[in-house]
């Protein structure tokens, strides 16, 4: 074994986990299993045996109830990190904000599988030294334009922008058959659901109020591109959306294809059968195409907007054609 891949794994990594008041009085296992999803009972008291410390430095057992605001140290070995883009252009930038152009495959904040190999880290490396801070998120497979404040005040500006909906978003979406009718709004509440991987967002009557509107741009035999404006900002709002009535987008491995097979993606990583399974595309359609904003010192509104990746554009002009429209 090579001596930095030794260095690797003899580092630790510590995670801390603060205990927000919702969860005041749960047993720690049940807290872990809440925030460190797709994780099993057993690797979870395993973790909590072998990994985890609280604040002070004592060793806790699973069934130690933990306290609102209290830290909870995980000490993570260093993981093997997946190959991820770690190139990211630039669309637009002055001394308040950056918006980047993110690449599909790409995770923007750190998680189980994911360290180094993430957009707050390239950041870090590429600007170090400054305060940046992402102001929402994208999901890892989802391309396009990213906002992120430069300084405490640029981010505070922006984020309260997106929290009381003064920032405009477009997505493009490819997607399974053709909506009818071909411009609507998806109007369907949301929530979490209690599955395996804990990831699953769903149509519920007491989920969230959660609102899209949508219009096809192109059709062809099967597919669509469509574009989605989400008008609420729940996780997996479009991807959920278009599942919803009917028109899962390619390429999604939770939504269009399986949670087992997400699953197995995730353990496996990407075999030709999975490949298969998530319509021969490595990554699900889904881009940010353009966004709107107030600038931070000026309040006006400043657009940004990302061309159709490649891989999306090579995927679209193999699709068998229908229709006549432009996009």
């Amino acid at each position: 074994m090579a001596t930095d891949e030794r260095a690797l794994e003899a580092e630790i990594i510590p995670l801390r986990l603060r205990v927000p008041p919702e969860c005041a009085g749960w047993r720690l296992d049940h807290f872990l299993e809440h925030r460190i999803r797709r994780l099993s009972r057993t690797k979870i008291c395993a973790i909590i045996e072998t990994q985890v410390r609280l604040g002070d430095g004592r060793r806790p057992r699973p069934s130690s109830g933990v306290r609102g605001g209290e830290v909870i140290v995980l000490d993570r070995p260093a993981p093997r990190e997946p190959p991820v883009p770690r190139d990211f252009g630039v669309l637009a930038e002055d001394e308040t904000f950056l918006a980047l152009d993110k690449p599909a495959g790409l995770p923007i904040h750190t998680t189980a599988k994911y360290w180094r190999n993430t957009l707050t880290a390239l950041l870090r490396e590429r600007y170090p030294g400054q305060a940046l801070q992402v102001c929402h998120r994208l999901d890892r497979e989802t391309s396009g334009v990213l906002l992120v404040a430069r300084g405490p005040a640029a981010s505070s500006l922006l984020k309260r922008a997106f929290a009381r909906r003064r920032v405009s978003k477009r997505y493009l979406a490819l997607v399974h058959g053709v909506p009818d009718p071909t411009e609507g709004v998806i109007d369907q509440p949301l929530k979490l659901l209690d599955t395996p991987t804990h990831m699953m967002m769903g149509v519920a009557a007491d989920g969230l109020p959660s609102l899209t509107r949508y219009r096809v741009l192109q059709t062809f035999a099967a597919h669509a591109l469509v574009e989605a404006a989400p008008q609420t900002g729940r996780q997996h709002q479009i991807r959920v959306h278009l599942a919803a009535i009917g028109h899962p987008i390619v390429g999604d491995k939770l939504y269009r294809a399986s949670e087992r097979q997400f699953m197995a993606f995730c353990d496996g990583g990407l075999t030709p059968e999975l490949l298969e399974a998530f319509d021969g595309l490595p990554r699900q359609a889904l881009h940010a195409q353009r966004l709107t904003f107030p600038h931070p010192l000026t309040g006006d509104p400043v657009t940004v907007e990302s061309p159709l990746p490649p891989d999306l554009v090579a995927y679209l002009q193999r699709l068998p054609p229908a229709g006549d429209h432009s996009w």
